[in-house]
C-alpha cells in the first residue's frame, strides 16, 4: 500500500504543474479531468498523512507505556492507545477504499429512486427514513441534495421518491445501494408488540454529463399532464402541472409534479427519462460485450435482497459482502461510511478477479 501511495503522490505534483500549463487552461475538458484528478490525488495525500500521524503517536505511546510505572499516567496512555488504535483502523480502511482506481463515473450525479414494495404503510415509512439517512450522508459526504419527485403516503412517509445527489464521488459511493432493502420492526400500529417486516426498492443512476449526448426525439416522447395530487387526494395546486413523459422507443415512463410549474416538472422529469435511457444503452451494450457473469460485475439489482435493517437488535447487515453491524441507529442517521468504502473494495476486487479469469 505505501508504494502505491509513493506513486500517487509522485503524480500530484505532475498534475498540479499541468494545472499551470497555459494550454491546459485553454481545455475546458482537460482542464475539468485534471481538476477531478487532483481532487483524488489530495485526498490520498490528507489520508495518508493522518494515518502517518496516528501511527507514528502510537508509536511514541508504546514506547512511553513500557517504560512508565505510574499507575495513573499509564491508564491514560492505555486510553489514548485504544482511541488511536480506532483512528488507525478507520484511516487504513479509508486509504485502501482511495486506493481504488477512479471511475469516469465517480463524480456523476446520481439520481436515487426509492419505492414501497412490501408492507403497505410501513414500507412507505421506511421509504422516508431511508430518504433521510442518505440525506444525512450527503451532508457528511457534502453533497447537495435535490428533490426531482415525490408521491407522499396517507400514513407518513412517501409511496415514491426521486431525488438527485451531487458531489465528489458521489456515485462511486452510491452506486451499490440499488437493491431491495428490507427492515424488521415493531409498527407504531402494531399494539402486540410483534416484528414485521417490509421492504422498498431503491435504484441508482448516474445522471448523463455535459459531454455525453442522450438523443431524445421530441416524436418519441408521449406528453401527459394532470394535477399533482398529494397524501389523500389533497391537489397540491388546482392546474395541470404535473407531467408524465413515455419514451415510446423503450416504454420508459417517468412523472414529476413536485414543481408548480408544468414547464419545471418537465425539465426534470426530461433529467430522470435521459438517466434511464442511459442506464439501459449501457446495460444493452454490457450485454453484448460481456458475458451475464461479468455484466453484474458492479451493479445493483433490484430485485435482489441486499441489506436488512432490524431494528429491536439494532442491527444492519449488508447481505453481499456478509458485513454485520450493531450500529443501525447510527446508520440511520447518515453514517454508512463503513458499509460504502467495504462495499467500493468488496466490487473493485470482485472485477479484478472477473477479469483475472477471462
Amino acid at each position: 500500500m505505501k508504494e502505491k501511495v509513493s506513486r500517487l503522490l509522485q503524480k500530484l505534483e505532475k498534475v498540479e504543474a499541468q494545472l499551470g500549463d497555459p494550454d491546459v487552461l485553454g481545455d475546458k475538458k482537460r482542464y475539468r479531468e485534471l481538476t477531478q484528478e487532483h481532487s483524488y490525488l489530495t485526498s490520498v495525500k490528507a489520508c495518508a498523512e493522518e494515518l502517518e500521524k496516528y501511527t507514528k503517536e502510537a508509536v511514541e505511546n508504546r514506547e512511553m507505556l513500557e517504560i512508565e510505572e505510574d499507575p495513573e499516567f499509564r491508564e491514560v496512555l492505555t486510553e489514548e492507545l485504544t482511541k488511536l488504535d480506532a483512528l488507525i483502523e478507520k484511516k487504513s480502511s479509508e486509504l485502501e477504499t482511495l486506493l481504488v482506481p477512479p471511475d469516469p463515473n465517480d463524480h456523476k450525479n446520481t439520481i436515487i429512486e426509492i419505492r414501497a414494495g412490501t408492507g403497505g404503510d410501513e414500507a412507505a415509512l421506511f421509504v422516508g427514513d431511508v430518504t433521510r439517512m442518505y440525506r444525512m450522508f450527503a451532508d457528511r459526504m457534502g453533497w447537495s441534495v435535490e428533490v426531482l419527485s415525490s408521491t407522499p403516503s396517507e400514513a407518513g412517509g412517501f409511496k415514491e421518491l426521486i431525488m438527485v445527489l451531487s458531489g465528489p464521488n458521489v456515485f462511486r459511493m452510491m452506486q451499490y445501494e440499488a437493491g431491495t432493502h428490507r427492515v424488521q420492526r415493531v409498527p407504531e400500529t402494531e399494539a402486540q408488540g410483534r416484528v414485521h417486516t417490509s421492504a422498498i426498492t431503491v435504484a441508482a443512476l448516474a445522471e448523463p454529463g455535459e459531454d455525453e449526448v442522450i438523443k431524445i426525439e421530441e416524436k418519441d416522447l408521449r406528453v401527459d399532464t394532470y394535477r399533482s395530487s398529494g397524501a389523500g387526494g389533497q391537489h397540491v395546486n388546482t392546474t395541470d402541472s404535473a407531467v408524465r413523459l413515455t419514451h415510446l422507443p423503450t416504454g420508459i415512463v417517468v412523472a414529476c409534479q413536485d414543481e408548480r410549474s408544468q414547464i419545471k416538472n418537465r425539465e426534470k422529469a426530461l433529467r430522470l427519462l435521459a438517466a434511464k435511457v442511459a442506464e439501459e444503452e449501457r446495460l444493452r451494450k454490457e450485454k453484448e460485450m460481456a458475458s451475464a457473469r461479468q455484466s453484474q460485475v458492479g451493479t445493483g439489482d433490484r430485485s435482489e435482497r441486499i441489506r436488512t435493517y432490524n431494528f429491536p437488535q439494532n442491527r444492519v447487515t449488508d447481505h453481499r459482502i456478509d458485513l454485520t453491524l450493531y450500529n443501525l441507529d447510527r446508520a440511520m442517521d447518515g453514517e454508512l461510511d463503513e458499509v460504502s468504502n467495504s462495499l467500493v473494495k468488496h466490487y473493485h476486487q470482485k472485477k479484478l478477479n472477473s477479469d483475472a479469469d477471462d
